[in-house]
């Protein structure tokens, strides 16, 4: 075979479906490990069977890297021809096996303050209609990692997923706002987006020890870095709204976790900036994967309300 580019990749016998499955998987996933892992395959068998495809083509599909594979220029062609078609017969089959609607319930992973006051009770009318959830909560880059490998159908992600491997949309954007109790309130006193000082005698109160929300609110608003340690850490921000609404100290949180303690004047809010700090959440799928009609009633259900969130 002639080693000069072509439109298409040609051969001398027609390809196995099989190996160009493999090949698929191993293109989106971005490593041999975890291409198995989708397929209930061996990493030795995956191996074996891009080899033998890239033997049948006489030409080199990944080059392979300490930690996955980077896809050629050839791979990319041949991606292109074929995801297309071995999706939709992957949906067919998937829609005609007995049972395979119902019987499985959608993993979604996301964090967990999202999943507690947001998505659950968004959910919950869904289950009247046949749906089954098993929810996982975890760090971003975990439950991406879950999603490539096929542990989860869908995954709430404070990040934006990169690769080809995951299809992310945007869910919402959440808001960070800077709070108080009222007794912190009024000793701090009144306060601008120029100057942070009347907040150094404040503790601070966060999730991690970095204090990531905190610092990122000091920089955008304030222009400024943030040195101090946290008087307060506690790894789930329902629990650092409670600390705070206690009287601990002050925080930076997602608008719509604390906007009912706004609203009934347990928490002040100690800013009203012209530009305050936003962040997108993501809904991401993996690329590829059968639609099933539970997952993507999930997918859409999610996408509408999260309009109003």
């Amino acid at each position: 075979m002639s080693h000069r580019q072509t439109d298409t990749l040609e051969t001398a016998a027609p390809l196995d479906l099989m190996l160009l499955r493999t090949f698929l998987a191993v293109y989106r996933a971005g490593s041999f490990t975890a291409a198995g892992a989708l397929l209930g395959l061996s990493q030795p068998t995956v191996t074996s069977q891009v080899r033998a495809l890239e033997e049948q083509l006489d030409r080199q599909l990944f080059e392979r890297l300490p930690r996955g594979v980077a896809a050629t220029s050839v791979a990319d062609e041949l991606a292109a021809q074929v995801a297309g078609p071995l999706d939709a017969l992957a949906a067919v089959a998937g829609r005609t096996r007995p049972g395979a609607v119902s019987s499985e319930p959608v993993h979604l992973g996301g964090p967990i303050e999202l999943l507690s006051t947001r998505v659950l009770p968004a959910l919950a009318p869904l289950v009247d209609q046949g749906l089954r959830l098993r929810v996982t909560p975890g760090l971003a880059d975990d439950l991406l990692d879950g999603l490539r490998a096929g542990r989860f159908d869908l995954v709430l992600s404070a990040i934006r997923p990169r690769g080809r491997s995951v299809v992310a949309l945007p869910l919402m954007d959440e808001e960070f706002v800077l709070v108080a109790a009222p007794v912190w309130a009024e000793r701090i006193g009144p306060l601008g987006c120029d100057d942070p000082g009347p907040l150094l005698d404040a503790p601070l109160v966060a999730y991690a020890e970095d204090l990531p929300i905190v610092r990122r609110y000091w920089r955008h608003v304030f222009r400024t870095r943030l040195t101090r340690s946290p008087a307060v850490v506690v790894p789930d921000l329902r629990g650092v709204l409670a600390a705070v609404v206690a009287g601990a100290g002050i925080t930076a949180l997602p608008r719509y976790l604390c906007a009912g303690e706004l609203g009934s004047g347990e928490l002040v809010a100690l800013l009203d900036p012209d530009d305050p700090p936003i962040n997108t959440g993501f809904l991401a799928q993996r690329a590829g994967a059968p639609e099933r009609p539970h997952v993507a009633l999930v997918r859409e259900h999610l996408l509408g309300t999260a309009r109003h969130w």
